[in-house]
């Protein structure tokens, strides 16, 4: 919901920064659910991201690598403000990771806890992916549907395990 909120926010008319419901949002998140849960909830709408566009390039052809990720960095490297430089490598690495089939989460681990300055990227990352597959797909609610149904699966299958 939250890259969700920031989709809707920035494609909104003469908007781009986060409304102050956003913030208060991302706050009641973190509260509720605790940072490292929202980060590997991040981490895991980037697998998701990646594996559909992973699964949409594979179908013609072409490689998810070598299409996806060079605009990604190219985007992340025009946001001077709020992404630094060196963090650009770790969330490349992690889209990259996340493209041939291996958890962002578990990829990150080996390096170690997030830094703070990764946080920011973290979730333009996320946000990036998902405004790329909406773009894609010509709809601008593709991401977020698609993710709602993953969950809706992932609840269903719970409940038939109860």
């Amino acid at each position: 919901m939250l890259i969700d909120s920031r989709l809707r926010s920035v494609h909104a008319p003469g908007g781009t920064d986060p409304d102050p419901e956003q913030r208060q949002l991302v706050q009641q998140l973190i509260t509720s659910q605790g940072v490292e849960d929202v980060l590997d909830g991040a981490c895991t709408l980037i697998f998701l991201y990646m594996k559909w566009l992973r699964e949409a390039h594979e179908a013609h052809d072409k490689d998810v690598v070598e299409y996806v990720v060079p605009s990604l960095v190219t985007t992340l490297r025009r946001m001077t403000l709020s992404i630094p430089p060196e963090t650009i490598p770790t969330m490349t690495g992690m889209v990259i990771a996340a493209a041939i089939g291996l958890s962002p989460t578990l990829w990150r681990r080996q390096y170690g806890d997030w830094k703070r300055t990764e946080l920011t990227p973290l979730e333009a990352t996320a946000f990036l992916l998902a405004d790329h597959i909406n773009r894609m797909t010509d709809d601008p609610n593709f991401a977020t549907r698609m993710i709602t149904e993953a969950l809706t699966q992932l609840e269903a299958t719970d409940e038939e395990d109860a």
